[in-house]
């Protein structure tokens, strides 16, 4: 028992030597070695206050009205043109006029021109669309 105990720690001192050696025998790099120490200084403490901006301005009250008058002007629409095939594409042009005008600084000025424009357009392809359908109901003798 003896015996074993002392090739035991044989192979423990030549172990731990071995360990010693090798880190003797590998340095570490120069960027890993530890500098010396530099005193940082800083500038007195600016404050500065931060108020975030709204993306679009805060238009709560405009809403409301910007709803009634987009309902007023698609009202008049409808009623001068009382074709049932126009309904959803004059609903189509008012609000996509809507959003357009949504946008911009003055929603309710320029949403009446844009209304007109869009409804113009709406009522030109829907008229166009009629035309092809005859047409080519024609064409195929139907």
């Amino acid at each position: 028992m003896n015996e074993n105990c002392n090739q035991s720690n044989k192979y423990s001192n030549e172990r731990n030597k071995m360990n010693k050696n090798e880190t003797r025998a590998f340095a570490a790099p120069e960027w890993l070695r530890p500098r010396r120490q530099v005193a940082a200084r800083f500038a007195p403490e600016t404050r500065f206050e931060v108020r975030p901006v709204p993306p679009v301005p805060f238009r709560a009250t405009q809403e409301t009205e910007f709803e009634r008058l987009k309902k007023r002007l698609l009202i008049w629409q409808l009623a001068e043109l009382p074709k049932p095939e126009l309904n959803a594409p004059l609903r189509r042009a008012a609000n996509e006029a809507a959003a357009l005008a949504w946008v911009t600084l003055y929603p309710l000025l320029v949403f009446p021109a844009l209304f007109e424009e869009k409804a113009a357009a709406a009522v030109r392809q829907t008229e166009r669309q009629a035309r092809i359908y005859k047409t080519s109901r024609e064409l195929l003798g139907v």
